[in-house]
């Protein structure tokens, strides 16, 4: 699409804002241009969009979809059961409020309200206050800007509430000057040379000896027929030499996890979530559905290819895809599936996984959403049994960590996906999580091992170094 004038633009904003009601938002959007790969990287560019705002976000999917959005328009955060229901409210009204010009644009370019929930429906307080990690049961945001891109189309976006000294004029003119910085060359000594440059560890917390022990006692509850599944995580504390920008982490998943989509949800000064997902949650297209099932890990190689042989990794992986498939039939889904699981790299882990598809009906996106979350490959069976237990045996807050992180656009299309393989970043300390599934036949030392090869492989992922035992066996 080609790019309009300054004037074209000032024209569109006019006619924009004769259509606004009260409380309502100009959302517009513009094409930027570029033929360097890396002048239209939403990764490289979000420094620059909005770098006066405290909010951030990151939805790395390239070669897919990548956006970057920075500052807030509307924003939603509360706690409690009600939390899904309130926040596809919160997005169905922020969105229908909005006068997006141009109205005929791109899938990419379509406004959207990015979503972070936390694993549970509410924090605990006193627990969440001693490590920092008592998020909101969700944290909704319409965000002022929007840097969207999927192949070789980028888009720019502005949202904005007019009058107090806002008009039309003004956000055309502040929509033109960020669009004419953002198509400025990146100069070379800049972010990608800032990936070479790896941080040390000054020190790491030790979670062994405690996982151990929760491991035996979950183990237990299974043996005597109080649990089916439970996946129990521990959190590792790092102390790193110096702060890091979590935009460079980020670049070095991008290089080590190109399957996966890399996120970044940064909700106020200091505080970063960062991972790269390789479990979809769900996603809808055009009233298509789907999520992914993502259960039993190896790693690359020769372990990899025993994953489909082992009874104990098929078990653990068929609970998972049935849990889903029943929750969408009782949600008035026919849903789909591969008679067997297929092997999914990412990075320098595989795992067994199961695409699981439907067509929506009249179902809203976090009503699906709310019936899926957790899933048996982040929680357990039976679901609140296992969420109980979770709260007991786990000595840290979950916070965002594999609960839901994405977003819905303004044509009902979403995608989330589950918060794992993440950490949060504050200053010099990284605190990154973990997990394994715990079923009947698990073995407590390879079920140490697990965690230990997750917690490594991420760090390398990272370019942090590992300890010399990181990855010795238990």
């Amino acid at each position: 699409m080609v790019s309009p004038s300054f004037s074209e633009l000032l024209a569109a904003a006019a006619r924009g804002s004769r259509l606004l009601e009260e409380d309502g938002v100009l959302s517009l959007a513009l094409p930027l241009a570029g033929s360097a790969e890396t002048q239209l990287d939403p990764l490289a560019l979000l420094p620059r969009l909005g770098a006066d705002q405290h909010f951030r976000f990151l939805w790395d999917g390239a070669p897919g979809l990548c956006l970057a959005a920075s500052g807030t328009t509307h924003s939603l955060e509360l706690s409690g059961p009600r939390r899904f229901e309130l926040a596809q409210r919160f997005s169905a009204v922020s969105l229908s409020r909005l006068v997006s010009v141009p109205q005929a644009c791109p899938p990419l370019a379509r406004p959207r309200i990015l979503l972070a929930f936390s694993f549970f429906d509410s924090p605990l307080q006193e627990r969440g206050l001693q490590d920092g990690a008592g998020v909101a049961g969700v944290q909704a945001v319409l965000p002022r800007w929007q840097l969207s891109r999927q192949g070789r189309h980028c888009w720019l976006r502005l949202q904005r509430s007019l009058g107090g000294g806002v008009t039309a004029r003004a956000v055309a003119e502040e929509l033109w000057e960020q669009a004419c910085t953002l198509e400025q060359p990146i100069d070379p000594a800049g972010r990608p040379a800032a990936l070479e440059r790896g941080a040390s560890i000054a020190s790491r917390s030790r979670w062994e000896p405690g996982y151990r022990q929760a491991v035996q006692q979950a183990l237990e509850l299974i043996e005597a027929g109080s649990l089916r599944k439970l996946v129990l995580a521990v959190r590792q504390q790092l102390q790193l030499d110096r702060p890091l920008d979590p935009l460079d982490l980020l670049g070095h998943l991008r290089l080590h996890q190109p399957g996966s989509c890399r996120f970044l949800w940064q909700h106020r000064c200091g505080e970063a979530l960062i991972g790269a997902s390789p479990e979809r949650l769900l996603a809808v297209r055009q009233g298509r559905f789907r999520s992914d099932a993502l259960a039993g890990t190896a790693p690359l190689g020769e372990p990899a290819e025993g994953l489909t042989a082992s009874a104990k990794d098929r078990h653990e992986h068929e609970l998972v895809v049935e849990t889903i498939t029943q929750v969408l039939r009782e949600a008035g889904l026919a849903p789909s599936r591969p008679r067997q699981p297929r092997l999914a790299r990412h990075g320098q882990l595989v795992h067994l996984h199961t695409p699981i598809t439907a067509t929506l009906g009249e179902q809203q996106p976090l009503a699906l959403a709310a019936a899926l979350h957790p899933t048996p490959a982040v929680a357990g069976l039976p679901r609140r049994e296992a969420m109980a237990w979770l709260r007991s045996l786990e000595v840290f807050e979950r916070g965002h960590y594999a609960a839901p992180i994405g977003w819905i656009d303004s044509a009902g299309d979403a995608e989330l996906r589950v918060a794992i393989r993440s950490g949060r970043l504050r200053g010099d300390q990284l605190d990154l999580t973990a997990g394994a599934g715990l079923v009947r036949g698990s073995h407590p030392e390879r079920e140490l091992q697990e965690v230990a090869l997750k917690l490594g492989v991420l760090q390398q992922q990272l370019n942090l170094p590992l300890s010399p035992s990181a990855n010795a066996p238990w």
